[in-house]
């Protein structure tokens, strides 16, 4: 296992890590009806069809924006994409105070990089009760100039936009198998938040895992009593 003790910056993917994964059905689920929609709506087909497009294009793509603009590039406006999936009911989060107190009590710099919107961000660290302390701290999908994780450019930009180190004194988690194969995370310390959601194959991405987790402010505390010692 890659030690933890010399760890000074962490990055946080948003759905399924910083809030926990059991929440994705709910909440993702959501986001995901609303892209159904959308899609139905731009294409002006039925919504059937739209979410066979809608899950080939998120496992061909890496996320369904992205095979929509590359396919339909003049029908489809990225930011109103966001704005229209992103507009959902957020009560099933409730306050973390375990998170925050962890959050707060780890001496390293934290951030979040999500495939995602910020706006939707934002609206999930509020209701877990944090999302002050990501202030200034968020890179999403935009400011990845739409080029989503795992691509490596959108961490290179992220790492380069706050200066963070991509060897071994940073620990980046994700939700995501996949996403933890991006060549600019290779000598980062490598997190997978555990889930069974489809797009896993854990066999597949078992080499580029370092640690394996289900939750996070006990890993977070895990963590700082190492850099304790």
């Amino acid at each position: 296992m890659k030690d933890l003790k010399k760890v000074k910056y962490l990055i946080l993917d948003m759905d399924g890590c910083v809030y926990h994964p059991k929440y994705l059905k709910t909440l993702f689920g959501q986001v995901s009806t609303r892209m159904t929609e959308f899609i139905a709506l731009k294409l002006g087909i039925n919504k059937v069809k739209a979410k066979e497009i809608q899950a080939d294009y998120f496992y061909k793509y890496d996320t369904s924006l992205n095979g929509l603009m590359k396919n339909y590039p003049d029908l489809i406006n990225a930011k109103q994409f966001l704005k229209y999936v992103h507009n959902i009911n957020y009560d099933c989060l409730k306050k973390d105070t375990e998170l925050r107190e962890e959050l707060l009590k780890l001496d390293v710099k934290t951030y979040c990089a999500t495939n995602g919107s910020k706006e939707h961000a934002i609206n999930c660290m509020k209701k877990i009760g944090i999302d002050d302390l990501f202030e200034g701290k968020i890179m999403d999908i935009v400011d990845f100039n739409f080029k989503p994780k795992p691509n490596p450019e959108s961490l290179k930009l992220m790492c380069e936009n706050f200066q963070i180190s991509t060897n071994e004194e940073t620990v980046y988690i994700e939700d995501i198998c996949k996403n933890l194969t991006s060549d600019t995370a290779k000598n980062m310390i490598k997190v997978w938040f555990s889930n069974d959601e489809p797009i896993n194959n854990v066999d597949k991405y078992k080499d580029v895992i370092d640690y394996k987790i289900d939750n996070l402010a006990l890993f977070l505390k895990k963590i700082r009593l190492l850099k304790e010692q």
